[in-house]
């Protein structure tokens, strides 16, 4: 059977339940989000009142799936070219792309004006700047333009551990800025990984991934560049004294483990990633969470 066009999609009465609006949070990444800000909150030296705690990882994690929310509404003619995104919300016409955008321009608006009026507007800020970063930087103005989209846009996904950390001390420092490079430099080859068995999809979507434009050998010399950055810069945290021994141990197994299956993927023959991609991409997430709870679990310590 033909798939609908987005314009018929667009036409459709829809039957909206809840599960389909939770669905354009982008459930997975917002977890992600709420994680990184949940360990910037714990690392900060300063504690917040429990009330407040729960209402910034609330804000943010709102403030996160507001974005993802606009960006379905944006994306929603290419998630209907590509398997893993064509049965998201708007392509199979349970929402309506208006309501969509409705949707998550009044969640962003609310996220941030009670992380202002509640927490410090240098957190709201923050917040505010994340969403339009992701929307207007990466969704509509670099994701269909250049291969660099993901290295660019990813600053947007660094941003949580900094709010976090922001929420709790109502400052700025180089600590939290190390939080944000760990992320940013984890982004291209996290994405990338996903980019080499999925370049079919994008290719369809027309959208310039690295590998659709430069080819799988340039994407694997990347992703191994990047992989050997993230290794020094996941030392940092040690080296300018804000963790320990216990952090420097789990940083360096957990990169040398990123390292290996980088090499892996860097050694692997052309087209041919049915099994070291999938399995950097898988691990790249792990990865994520077990040094951001290193480091958690360091502070206590």
């Amino acid at each position: 059977m033909e798939s609908k066009s987005i314009s018929d999609l667009n036409g459709l009465v829809s039957n909206s339940s809840v599960e389909d609006y939770i669905s354009l949070l982008k459930p997975r990444v917002m977890v992600l989000a709420v994680f990184t800000s949940l360990c910037g909150l714990l690392i900060a030296p300063v504690n917040l009142h429990p009330f407040l705690f729960i209402l910034s990882i609330f804000c943010i994690s709102l403030g996160a799936g507001a974005a993802g929310a606009i960006n379905m509404w944006f994306d929603r003619d290419i998630d209907c070219l590509m398997e893993r995104t064509k049965k998201r919300a708007i392509p199979q016409g349970k929402i309506e792309a208006e309501n969509a955008l409705g949707f998550g321009i009044i969640l962003s608006l609310i996220s941030v004006m009670i992380l202002g009026l509640s927490v410090n507007y240098l957190a709201a800020f923050l917040l505010a700047f994340s969403i339009f970063f992701y929307i207007i930087v990466y969704t509509i103005w670099l994701k269909r333009r250049t291969p660099q989209n993901i290295v660019i846009g990813g600053a947007a996904g660094a941003f949580p551990p900094v709010i976090g950390w922001v929420c709790a001390t109502s400052e700025l420092s180089l600590f939290p800025v190390i939080l944000f490079s760990i992320i940013f430099i984890w982004t291209p080859p996290h994405f990338w990984a996903l980019a080499l068995y999925k370049d079919i999809e994008y290719s369809k979507a027309k959208v310039p991934m690295l590998p659709v434009v430069s080819g799988h050998r340039t994407t694997k010399i990347q992703i191994f560049s990047y992989s050997v950055a993230l290794f020094f810069v996941s030392m940092l945290p040690y080296f300018f004294n804000y963790s320990g021994m216990f952090y420097l141990l789990c940083a360096l197994c957990l990169g040398i483990i990123f390292l290996y299956f980088s090499y892996k993927v860097l050694r692997s023959e052309d087209n041919k990633n049915t099994h070291f991609a999938p399995t950097l991409f898988k691990f790249s997430i792990l990865y994520l969470y077990l040094i951001f709870s290193s480091l958690v679990i360091d502070s206590f310590i």
